[in-house]
């Protein structure tokens, strides 16, 4: 395998934990500890995304060569490197949980290849000072769903961590899966996860929460000074600074997962990423039938706190925790202020374009406002499926009827028959007033369907899909995880080959476990 450039950059800058000892127990003053992955006992290669490995050096030839599986399943250390478990906390759906950490992700170093660095980091490697009464491990049943997960959000153009590989380590893991008292074992796995960097919201909590005050500076200055070169200012500005740019980041991944219809599922703060991209995918889902208090979480099914419709509020929330946590940097609360009270407003115009986006609309008119809220209000007359509505709504033109254009609807809708009655005229009037916008636009309607297309994807990553991969994969076929991954890379295209995908869910995974909702067992 090519020699990989490792830096040491972050293990340089920050602070470690003096205790080397990997037994679990509170981190005081520290931002990582060391510590050393697992070895399995069989790894094995089930899927190697090429294109991530080009981003590291990495050829075909390396992705397939034992070196590769035995650094990246935890088997062997790669010379001259230090594998590190990083120390943050959080909130849990609302509620202060104190120290959290990698508890099962071990990052491996930072790589630098063409002016760039990665962080690798797998996830599934073993026990560390954070794992808290955990195992440490993962299983190949949620390791599936984050390595197509990571991949398919990166083809819609969602900003979002990426998967280098998906390994078979030979071991199998005991998981309660539904949280039932009815735990059983399943195969384990190893995935590598590659991002700028892995520092959450979480990382800035944990040393103000103990008045850690120097740990504190020492992070901020590392990712202002790492991530954020246009920050030019010093002293409490530019720790402002710093804030408004998480914001604006954090903002426009609300646009992207609402634009799509997807749901994170566990929005804690320890969940998200200081550089606004998607990180730990656990119990996520997209749309089905749309839906806006639709969660995937079985955790979060009596509260519904990190819904589909809650997300954007939920976001606000955490950032408002973040800015208690970089408050002691700051010194005045008035500057945070108003960067969170702009927050409201900056996200009801971004969501009201994209939607306009999404509906094919180029020209800015005051009533499009309306128009979007009765559409999704129509969504919810019927069970409407999020992803085919909007993909077969660039098949409408200018000059269809409005029974014309609901026609072309039918096969978003899930019991097309109870379109009927006062729910038909509501969608036909619906459809009228559409039809109606639509004849102000300049553009031609070839043109207009180019648009919609464009950010309308017609394949994402549905749970039963995932859930078919798994099935396949428990019995050592693999074949539909490639098969969904190549599909994915192109979640726009028409891709005739893949058309049976592009269908709603089925009745059978309508209640099955996996398909419908999720528990945070991985």
């Amino acid at each position: 395998m090519q020699k990989l450039c490792f830096t040491p950059r972050f293990q340089t800058a920050l602070t470690p934990d003096s205790v080397t000892s990997n037994t679990i127990r509170q981190v005081t003053k520290a931002h990582y500890s060391a510590v050393v992955p697992r070895i399995p006992s069989n790894p094995y290669s089930i899927h190697i995304v090429t294109e991530v490995a080009l981003l590291l050096g990495l050829n075909n030839i390396d992705c397939q060569s034992a070196a590769f599986i035995n650094y990246f399943s935890g088997k062997k250390v790669y010379p001259t490197t230090q594998p590190f478990a990083m120390n943050y906390a959080g909130h849990q759906f609302g509620n202060w949980a104190g120290q959290l950490g990698d508890g099962r992700a071990i990052v491996l170093g930072e790589v630098q290849y063409y002016n760039q660095i990665w962080t690798l980091q797998l996830k599934g490697a073993g026990q560390t000072p954070y794992s808290r009464k955990g195992d440490g491990l993962a299983v190949l049943r949620s390791s599936i769903r984050e390595h197509l997960c990571s991949e398919a959000m990166h083809h819609l153009g969602i900003p979002t961590s990426r998967s280098l590989s998906l390994i078979g380590t030979g071991d199998e893991v005991l998981r309660d899966i539904l949280y039932n008292g009815n735990p059983d074992y399943e195969k384990g796995a190893v995935i590598c996860r590659v991002a700028p960097t892995f520092i959450r919201f979480g990382s800035f909590e944990v040393h103000a929460a103990r008045q850690e005050h120097e740990q504190l500076k020492q992070l901020a200055d590392f990712v202002i000074r790492e991530y954020h070169p246009e920050i030019t200012s010093e002293g409490p500005g530019k720790y402002t600074a710093f804030f408004q740019a998480i914001c604006s980041k954090t903002l426009h991944l609300m646009v992207e997962w609402q634009r799509v219809g997807f749901v994170h599922g566990v929005m804690n703060t320890d969940n998200m990423s200081i550089h606004g991209i998607t990180i730990d995918y656990g119990p996520y889902g997209w749309l089905e039938d749309f839906n806006r208090n639709w969660t995937p979480n079985t955790t979060d099914s009596q509260h519904h706190r990190y819904a589909y419709g809650n997300q954007p509020d939920v976001a606000l929330w955490n950032l408002i925790q973040l800015a208690n946590a970089l408050y002691p940097l700051i010194g005045a609360v008035e500057p945070l202020e108003a960067i969170l009270n702009a927050y409201g407003c900056q996200f009801d115009a971004a969501f009201l374009q994209m939607n306009r986006n999404k509906l094919g609309l180029e020209f800015e008119l005051n009533s499009d406002e309306g128009l979007i809220r009765e559409v999704m209000t129509l969504l919810e007359r019927i069970e409407t499926d999020y992803t085919l509505f909007f993909r077969l709504l660039a098949n409408v033109k200018k000059s269809d009827s409005p029974e014309a254009a609901l026609a072309k609807l039918e096969d978003a809708f899930y019991t097309p028959s109870q379109c009927s009655g006062a729910v038909e005229i509501a969608w036909l009037d619906g459809m009228q007033k559409y039809l109606q916008r639509l004849a102000k636009e300049a553009r031609p309607d070839s043109e207009r369907v180019a648009a919609m297309n464009r950010v309308n994807p017609k394949y994402v990553l549905r749970n039963y899909m995932a859930q078919l991969a798994i099935d396949a994969a428990n019995q050592d076929d693999f074949s539909l995880i490639a098969e969904l991954y190549e599909m994915l890379k192109h979640p726009y295209d028409e891709q005739p080959e893949h058309e049976k995908w592009f269908a709603k869910r089925p009745d059978w995974a309508r209640t099955k476990v996996g398909c419908s909702m999720l528990s945070c067992s991985s």
